[in-house]
């Protein structure tokens, strides 16, 4: 017969005492189990879940609150120009890929503001209100985030999608479904992004190309260009203020 390690037996041995020591009763009130679903129909013929339910469909809708967050908002332009631009200084990790996304993050929850307060007044405080139900709220918060969506997409990318989907008799803006409009959205955010980006690029390869060129012409072929080109590209991002003019063209660019 097979030997247990002690650790293990240790362990059962917790195991099994925890679970004796456990009192009857609670046993006795654990038996009959918690009702998962029991529906209420109100006299006007609505219809109210019980609890239970009510939170467990909130934990599914927290699990999706990132995804939604990166997709259907500002923040996949802002990440992505910040990282290409940390590239472009050569400095590695720094900033951090925390202070980043920190960063990114907050710039988004500025840009989104008025988005946020618009669906909150349209739909989420009319259904805590009782005013609205949950359908027709959930129509009402959407649409903002339609809108901005909306202005921030492509008339080529939307056609791309419409096109693979089949659904090209598409005649409004109002008739593109979320199932379209997302995927449209993302690909418009990357290529601006990577727009913005090449933009950003080029002072910092004009610098390296320069240094390089000089080092190349004085013969000192072993020493790596991108250690003198580092200061001079953070001292020309210093100096003409560099994150102030990101952050602030990456916030308008959003409204124009």
């Amino acid at each position: 017969m097979m030997r247990m390690p002690l650790p293990v037996k240790l362990f059962l041995y917790v195991m099994a005492c925890g679970v004796l020591a456990l009192p009857l009763d609670a046993y006795a009130a654990a038996a009959p189990g918690i009702n998962a679903l029991s529906v209420t129909t109100g006299a006007d013929g609505s219809q109210t879940y019980t609890l239970s339910i009510q939170v467990l469909a909130l934990m599914t809708a927290l699990t999706l609150l990132p995804t939604a967050l990166i997709m259907m908002t500002s923040f996949t332009r802002i990440i992505i120009v910040l990282a290409i631009l940390r590239q472009a200084l050569g400095t590695a990790q720094t900033p951090t890929n925390q202070i980043l996304i920190g960063l990114a993050l907050f710039l988004t929850f500025f840009i989104m503001a008025p988005v946020f307060d618009k669906a909150y007044q349209d739909g989420v405080q009319p259904y805590m209100n009782e005013q609205m139900p949950v359908q027709e709220a959930l129509a009402h918060a959407s649409e903002p985030f339609r809108n901005f969506m909306m202005a921030q997409t492509r008339d080529s990318d939307l056609a791309l999608f419409a096109r693979i989907s089949g659904k090209e008799s598409i005649e409004s803006p109002d008739q593109v479904p979320f199932t379209l409009l997302v995927p449209a959205f993302i690909t418009s955010e990357l290529k601006t992004a990577f727009q913005i980006g090449f933009l950003l690029f080029i002072p910092f390869l004009i610098i390296d190309l320069v240094v390089a060129s000089v080092l190349m012409a004085m013969g000192m072929m072993m020493l790596s260009p991108l250690i003198i080109s580092l200061p001079f590209k953070i001292m020309l991002f210093v100096l003409v203020d560099g994150w102030a003019l990101v952050i602030g063209t990456l916030a308008s660019s959003f409204y124009v």
